[in-house]
């Protein structure tokens, strides 16, 4: 199956074939990992994104054996190098700041993971595109807990979304909590005054510094009569 007449450059095989199929199957593999999280960037995207830097790897390498001869040399690194700052563009798309909340990071670094594989698999490198996308399978389910159990900085900051009813002290409650588990509460503000949706209802976001765990204070929180919801943020504890 290789079309090497007529001109035509070689490098359209089964191998070649093969090759796209191993990218199009662990980019998929990814894929799925972050549209179960409801990612930005899910099934769809880190499919294509893979599949496609095969393609491009492939491109690179075969794509103009038609034009070599004794005056033209080519480098078949050149066009796959630029997948590595092209895919840049899609992953700062990806990350956004919210309330000096950085938030993508993880999305961004898998698109870019989910790339190299596709390089991986174009270039050949089966074992090494499999062995990376099992590292991201180790990395996403088995780092995640243990970064929630390592000890935060004391001078680690934290934002809190409080929603409660108005008219019971329950932010003066609320504050009582903070400082009794160790936290200093930095910053105070109001997002929101008798929402349409929820009437006699506040929201107020909370910045916390303090070296105790945040879910354990989301929790007890939420436990305070008149509590509505409570969302935490926390720029050093992200979801992946």
């Amino acid at each position: 199956m290789v079309m090497a007449y007529l001109g035509a450059p070689v490098g359209q095989g089964w191998r070649q074939l093969a090759d796209l199929a191993i990218a199009l199957l662990l980019s998929l593999a990814i894929g799925v990992e972050r549209e179960i999280r409801q990612k930005s960037a899910g099934l769809r995207t880190h499919t294509l994104v893979g599949f496609a830097s095969a393609l491009i790897m492939l491109v690179s390498k075969y794509g103009f054996t038609d034009v070599l001869g004794d005056r033209v040399v080519l480098d078949p690194s050149r066009v796959a190098a630029q997948i590595v700052s092209g895919i840049g563009f899609i992953g700062a798309g990806l990350i956004f700041v919210r309330r000096d909340v950085v938030r993508g990071l993880t999305t961004a670094a898998t698109i870019w993971l989910a790339a190299a594989v596709g390089m991986a698999a174009g270039a050949g490198l089966w074992l090494l595109a499999t062995v990376v996308t099992a590292g991201h399978f180790l990395v996403v389910f088995a780092l995640t807990p243990l970064a929630a159990r390592l000890p935060r900085s004391k001078y680690a900051l934290a934002r809190l979304r409080l929603s409660y009813r108005e008219g019971l002290g329950v932010l003066r409650l609320a504050l009582a909590e903070c400082t009794g588990r160790g936290f200093t509460v930095g910053d105070l503000r109001i997002e929101q005054d008798g929402d349409e949706r929820a009437p006699g209802t506040v929201s107020v976001w909370l910045s916390v510094q303090g070296s105790g765990s945040i879910s354990d204070l989301t929790a007890a929180l939420a436990d305070i009569d008149g509590v509505v919801a409570v969302v935490s943020e926390d720029p050093n504890n992200p979801s992946p």
